[in-house]
């Protein structure tokens, strides 16, 4: 049967500690004359007693030292001790010297006796406080034992003061885990003892050590791990079969305790293969501070993030525009509470209305605009390539005229890798919005240069990059939604592979590059290595503590129609010049005639918004000839059969 131990009154601790107190006086007098009780007999015990008795229940109420839980003594408790017998000890030595220089026949506390008190007192009220919490540490263990509980082993990485912080808030609360090492790179620690348990490296063999002896989880205390260390550390464990989690934030600790249900585990994105690029441009906030920003499809996960980033340049004003009513209601209350001092103005529109866009330069007349409004899910624009050339290629097209026409200083397009090398139709639409971007920009110049006018017209900039973890329909939430649901997980090939980064790195290239684009360039950001997925795969569900095709399976469903199995970031026929930052380069791409373009673009909206199908995507086709149909019914479909 288990028993609740009931935590002690403080009003029995304070007594408690007083009585220590007095038995640490009356032996450090029999200490101090040889356990002579007749050379003590001399002394007035009473009196001297009743003075000590006095002072320390004053000083013990003032500060508190008996307020703590025994039970989970901790250096600070400790430390507080020591301040209220320290003073105790000069307040003897205070009242001696009074009482000596006022009674030259009373000595009340001999000096010898203070400095023994001093050490007797520490000695026994710690010593006691230390044997209370080991007793109950003990008798959790041996009630857990008895009701067939076996808390599970866990080894603590860092050994800093925050992985010794979260090895006693899990040892000293009920969490069912139980620390019986720490990780340290550093081999000077190794070997070594901190509090009793041992420090083990982070190689291999000493992980599998630590597995051999049952340790199933490996907590990681220090959240400002760097990265590279980070992923080497996960991979051996997962490789030995050790789980790893994650303690939150102290902050966001329940009450100061820690548990199982706290501990997070390893998040995919705290893994990217690759160093974060991290741009520091004072320029930023010179271009951006006072001005008014359009961000188009602000309520999806790019165009949220880059509003979130943009706020903390002190814009004048930040127009959010989308058709989603309800996620845009959700942003707007999101901006509203966490940059109370940033205005902003939700506005519903169709990027594809060319009224309700001109209505919106009309009014707010802004200075820059980031269009990251797209359709961009490939299977579903595979089935519906009118609606895509409408939204990708026609909304691109009323949003760059109108930023032309109402004096726009820079126009930002957030492009994709798709784009390269087509083979399914939102990749497709996605580089002929660059090509009309970038020809209509060029004609501009060429319209000021023949017009001998000075000014400068909209600079447009094109930023390029792949797969961003956890967005809207990205892979990750939908395999971890999967793991959830027990599996199986699906995979569509087993060699595919995409680049990945954050959505709060891509959002800030994409306002770094409105910084540092001067026109007509493309972007491309050096994304680090090619992931695998099936691999990306695997490692999601041995993050989750379970084995792939063992507890959960993965099932390979085919590629979908327009899938590659590798994305590129360049054509082969492009070539790249460096920038100011070596993780970012410009894409030195194919130039076309705005005359061509403009022909060719209008007449496929024509087509689109009559919703034939075949015709579209061979006009498509023609304007595009690198886009190649990639596993579906559009592969058939020849540019010369639709010539003029």
């Amino acid at each position: 049967m288990h028993y609740k131990i009931r935590i002690l009154p403080r009003w029995l601790i304070f007594i408690l500690d007083l009585v220590c107190v007095l038995f640490s006086i009356f032996f450090s007098f029999v200490l101090r004359f040889n356990f002579n009780l007749e050379d003590v007999a001399t002394y007035n015990m009473s009196l001297i007693l009743s003075v000590a008795l006095l002072l320390n229940a004053s000083l013990f109420y003032l500060l508190k030292s008996y307020a703590g839980i025994i039970r989970y003594t901790n250096i600070e408790d400790t430390f507080r001790l020591l301040i209220v017998n320290s003073i105790a000890a000069i307040f003897y030595f205070s009242i001696n010297f009074i009482v000596s220089y006022s009674f030259s026949s009373i000595l009340l506390f001999p000096i010898s006796v203070v400095v023994i008190n001093f050490f007797i007192t520490n000695f026994v009220v710690i010593t006691y406080r230390l044997l209370v919490r080991y007793c109950f540490r003990y008798y959790q263990m041996h009630q857990k034992g008895s009701e067939g509980v076996v808390a599970k082993k866990a080894a603590v990485y860092d050994t800093s003061e925050h992985g010794l912080q979260t090895k006693k808030v899990i040892n000293d609360f009920q969490s069912g885990i139980t620390v019986v090492a720490f990780l340290d790179e550093a081999l000077s620690r190794t070997g070594k003892l901190m509090e009793g348990i041992p420090i083990y490296n982070t190689d291999e063999q000493s992980l599998k050590k630590l597995k051999a002896e049952g340790v199933e989880l490996l907590i990681i205390a220090n959240r400002k791990i760097a990265k590279d260390k980070l992923n080497r550390l996960v991979d051996t464990c997962l490789h030995v079969g050790i789980k790893v989690q994650q303690v939150p934030p102290v902050q966001e600790w329940l009450n100061g305790k820690l548990d199982t249900q706290q501990l997070k585990d390893i998040n995919i994105e705290d893994l990217l293969e690759r160093e974060v690029i991290r741009i520091q441009n004072e320029k930023i906030h010179f271009e951006l501070k006072g001005k008014k920003i359009l961000v188009t499809g602000a309520a999806g996960s790019i165009g949220s993030e880059l509003v979130r980033q943009l706020c903390g340049y002190r814009p004048t004003l930040i127009i959010l525009c989308d058709k989603a009513e309800t996620p845009m209601h959700d942003l707007y209350l999101e901006i509203k509470d966490n940059y109370p001092k940033t205005n902003i103005k939700a506005y519903i529109g169709d990027i594809c209305d060319h009224v309700r866009m001109e209505h919106l330069f009309e009014i707010y007349n802004p200075d820059v605009v980031f269009h990251a409004a797209a359709y961009k899910h490939v299977p579903l624009m595979e089935d519906n390539p009118s609606v895509a050339v409408l939204n990708n290629v026609l909304g691109t097209k009323i949003l760059a005229e109108l930023s032309v026409e109402y004096g726009v200083e820079k126009f930002v397009m957030v492009s994709t890798d798709k784009a390269v090398n087509p083979t399914n139709i939102m990749g497709a639409t996605k580089r002929i919005a660059e090509i009309f971007t970038q020809s209509f920009y060029t004609n501009l110049l060429k319209d000021i240069e023949a017009l001998n006018k000075g000014a400068r017209p909209t600079k447009f900039v094109t930023t390029r990059f792949g797969n961003v973890l956890g967005s809207n329909g990205s892979v990750i939430p939908r395999f971890k939604q999967q793991l959830s649901q027990g599996g199986p997980i699906t995979v569509t090939h087993p060699e595919i592979t995409r680049y990945f980064m954050t959505i709060p790195e891509a959002c800030q290239l994409v306002i770094e590059a409105g910084v540092m684009g001067q026109g007509n360039e493309i972007f491309v950001f050096d994304m680090g290595e090619p992931v695998k997925i099936i691999d990306l795969a695997k490692k999601i569900i041995k993050l989750a503590g379970k084995e792939p095709d063992v507890d959960i399976k993965i099932v390979y469903s085919g590629l979908r129609p327009g899938e590659k199995l590798y994305e590129e970031l360049l054509n082969l026929s492009e070539n790249v010049q460096p920038t100011y930052h070596d993780k970012i380069m410009i894409a030195k791409v194919q130039e076309y005639d705005f005359g061509y373009v403009k022909e060719k673009v209008e007449k496929l909206i024509a087509s689109a918004k009559q919703h034939y199908t075949l015709e579209t995507v061979g006009q498509m086709k023609e304007l595009v000839p690198e886009f190649v149909s990639a596993n579906s019914i559009y592969g058939s479909i020849k540019i010369d059969k639709l010539s003029d």
